[in-house]
């Protein structure tokens, strides 16, 4: 049995007669995928109505110009969900959604039925293997709101996905707005709340100091409103680096305790080498994978993660590694210091947020640990932001927070549209 998957291994690796390498997508994908991504920020260059069973609703498929945080030009794709009625200058809540995969078919609103509440494969009543839908989709709905989840580039509109490069992920999530906004689909505005969770909760810590882009002139739709940011159990490994470092033996030390950290468990080590393969795809000319994997390793992590959503690949990867699944990193990490300051540009800027901020945390969550989100708020609040932490109610793990956590932002978002004041959150932490 060992030796047939060494074979089988060896050929997927080397022949490219064996594997099919590009997954497969619906028609509305390949034609994205074909177009150039030329133009403004935010502008819809493809868009198809599709069903939702939410009652007073109809739906879109759309793709839009974005860019990466090079201010590469990429294409995303999302899903928007509206008001039936007639309506002007709605209000908008945008939605980043948490870890699907890294390939071109795993965007949740490429699921044959996907303009519905947020389904979570993992819990009873879901109905698939990844996560898609849009939170709290009925209440927005009757509060007249006009929703849209992006797919984040490279999860359908073309290219690399930037997996865990949370601005990139973030500028994805501005655009959705600009590009709802620009098109008046069921009536948009301007004016908007975000709220993403895990992978989009780190979208959103970025997304919330990214002022200058928010800011920048000639998008689609130019001067949207901020009101404020949700981030349900949000990742931030900037946050615990510190002071980027200059010399190898510090950048050495970090990369080691990234691996301590994130490969004791295949469910860890697969979230870990899609960051490392996303970083990569962010910085193609400054990193290699050849710098963190074996040779075979970089070869066969690619061959997963550019066709296999994240539970797939860990499948895949135990089948083929079993529990000697660590053998594909390399014993020591080279280029260290362009790998830590890649990760940490990629990851949320030290500035103070443009809104309010609320963070929603579970103290059983192990994905993400909530001292990141701890951290932040800390460094934060010193700047003079206003960032609030909510403990959830029970003993909540990173799986429930959505779920949990909706009443509490529903609330929380329509006392942001509503401009209500918000109480200092700060103000025990900055005594």
């Amino acid at each position: 049995m060992r030796t047939w998957k060494i074979l089988f291994l060896s050929s997927l690796v080397f022949s490219n007669a064996v594997v099919e390498t590009t997954p497969s997508v619906s028609p509305f994908y390949q034609e994205v995928a074909k177009i150039k991504p030329q133009g403004r920020l935010g502008q819809v260059v493809k868009k198809e109505e599709i069903f939702t069973p939410i009652p007073g609703a109809k739906a879109w498929k759309i793709a839009y110009i974005s860019s990466d945080l090079n201010d590469k030009p990429t294409l995303a794709t999302a899903l928007v969900v509206a008001p039936l009625s007639a309506g002007s200058d709605r209000k908008i809540v945008a939605w980043a959604h948490g870890t699907t995969g890294t390939a071109q078919n795993n965007g949740p609103s490429q699921q044959e039925n996907p303009a519905v509440p947020l389904n979570l494969y993992f819990l009873i009543g879901g109905n698939s293997s990844t996560d898609y839908g849009l939170p709290a989709l009925q209440a927005f709905i009757q509060a007249g709101y006009v929703v849209v989840g992006t797919d984040y580039q490279g999860l359908g509109g073309g290219g690399r996905h930037q997996y865990n490069v949370a601005t990139t992920n973030g500028r994805d999530v501005i655009n959705s707005i600009r590009a709802v906004s620009s098109e008046k689909l069921g009536g948009a505005g301007k004016t908007a709340v975000a709220i993403g969770w895990s992978q989009g909760g780190g979208a959103m810590l970025s997304m919330a100091s990214d002022k200058d882009y928010i800011e920048r002139k000639g998008a689609a739709s130019d001067e949207i409103a901020l009101k404020g940011f949700v981030a349900l159990a949000p990742d931030d490994l900037a946050v615990e680096f510190g002071v980027n470092p200059t010399d190898e033996a510090a950048s050495d030390q970090i990369m080691k305790a990234l691996h301590d950290q994130f490969t004791k468990n295949l469910a860890d080590f697969t979230h870990y080498v899609m960051a490392l393969w996303g970083t990569q795809s962010a910085f193609p000319d400054q990193l290699k994978l050849t710098d963190v994997f074996k040779e075979k390793g970089a070869l066969v992590l690619d061959e997963i993660l550019s066709n296999k959503g994240v539970h797939a690949a860990a499948d895949t990867i135990h089948f083929n590694f079993g529990e000697n699944y660590r053998s594909l990193l390399r014993d020591k990490p080279v280029n260290t210091v362009a790998w830590v300051n890649a990760l940490k540009k990629g990851s949320v800027a030290p500035l103070k947020p443009i809104a309010p901020v609320v963070i929603y945390y579970g103290t059983k969550d192990t994905v993400v640990p909530p001292t990141m989100g701890k951290l932040y708020q800390e460094e934060m609040c010193h700047k003079g932001a206003l960032i609030e932490r909510v403990q959830l109610p029970g003993e909540q793990s990173h799986f429930t927070t959505p779920g949990v956590a909706e009443p509490f932002f529903v609330q929380w978002i329509a006392d942001r549209f509503a401009d209500k004041p918000v109480k200092n959150p700060c103000v025990t932490i900055i005594e």
